[in-house]
């Protein structure tokens, strides 16, 4: 059975050797080099001083997926707007683990009254696409040839899920 809990400081080997297989494998992130325990590490702790969620999914005591958001961009005005990242170990994929990983964050996205959460998806991943369609996200742009990754170019598509956001959105 799977389930889905808070990550904690111990999971990060773990949340390190699924990130650096996509890395690695995939296109899922336009990154050519495996990041060290270090990075993944430091990328906890900024997660957790800012107050964003990073889920894991975990069976039989091992992680196979997880997830987490943080700012869309660093400019003031973009405060109510974060960017979500799911990712999922190789051999689990197709399981249903996304929307176990995915459902937490747009949940955790709404009670801390984002306005919208944003997924950048290269365009040729079509699971990640359909997960995040299923939980109503809709494409809003498709950048062409944006990334350079296994001897080709990426297109890199936004898909948006517009929230409830705060009751009292204020500038500043």
């Amino acid at each position: 059975m799977i389930k889905t809990r808070k990550a904690e400081a111990e999971d990060i080997p773990q949340l390190l050797s699924i990130y650096n297989d996509i890395i690695l494998t995939t296109t899922a992130v336009f990154e050519y080099k495996a990041h060290t325990l270090k990075m993944r590490e430091e990328w906890f702790e900024i997660k957790k001083q800012q107050g964003f969620p990073v889920i894991v999914a975990e069976e039989a005591g091992d992680i196979v997926g997880f997830s987490s958001f943080g700012p869309f961009r660093n400019w003031a005005a973009y405060k109510y707007s974060v960017e979500n990242s799911v990712y999922v170990a190789k051999d689990k994929r197709g399981k249903g683990i996304g929307k176990l990983l995915l459902e937490p964050l747009i949940d955790g996205a709404t009670r801390m009254e984002f306005h919208t959460m944003i997924a950048s998806i290269e365009a040729t991943n079509d699971s990640s696409i359909r997960l995040h369609r299923r939980f109503g996200f809709e494409e809003v742009a498709n950048f062409k040839q944006v990334g350079f990754k296994f001897g080709r170019w990426l297109d890199l598509k936004f898909l948006q899920l517009l929230l409830e956001g705060p009751r009292q959105p204020v500038e500043g």
